[in-house]
């Protein structure tokens, strides 16, 4: 068999209500000790209140709080010469929307409170609005990369810069 990369199926499922590729991501981060179930059940709840207190469609609140919190650059911890560098590197879409969505699950789980789909569906609206955990961590983040975007030339391997000086390619 080739060791080759093989290009993940990333669209294996939707949920058996909104038929959202969006709610079946959320729900396999939700998950805790394989209670796939519990995590639909929990998800569903928090959605159902968010319909209650905005009056509007759960799917379009939730989808514009992963796009708040959605990061444009993360951090990489870069290793030059004994010295550790966090380099701002763009983020896929893909994986700004994984990162949004562990974001919004860790906010709503530090937050006070009783039942998970009350803390998870308040920490979405507050998301939309601007004011969560979440986005206080894009926040952070952004402005950590800002502050660093000066190590933006450690961005690739010192290794493969070697290599294409070598072969004559120009950095």
């Amino acid at each position: 068999m080739s060791r080759r990369y093989v290009a993940k199926n990333l669209y294996d499922g939707v949920d058996p209500v909104y038929q959202s590729i969006l709610i079946h991501m959320v729900v396999n981060r939700l998950i805790r000790q394989g209670n796939k179930n519990l995590s639909y059940r929990i998800l569903y709840t928090a959605l159902d209140r968010i319909r209650e207190k905005t009056k509007r469609n759960p799917m379009i609140v939730l989808e514009h709080a992963i796009r708040m919190v959605t990061p444009k650059v993360q951090l990489k911890v870069r290793r030059v010469g004994g010295t550790n560098y966090q380099v701002p590197i763009e983020v896929s879409p893909r994986r700004g929307t994984t990162v949004a969505i562990q974001w919004i699950l860790k906010a709503a789980r530090s937050r006070p409170g009783r039942n998970i789909a009350t803390r998870l569906s308040e920490e979405i609206m507050d998301s939309v609005r601007g004011s969560g955990g979440a986005v206080r961590k894009r926040e952070e983040v952004h402005r950590i990369a800002d502050a660093n975007k000066a190590f933006a030339r450690y961005r690739f391997s010192l290794n493969s810069a070697n290599i294409r000086y070598s072969l004559g390619i120009p950095i």
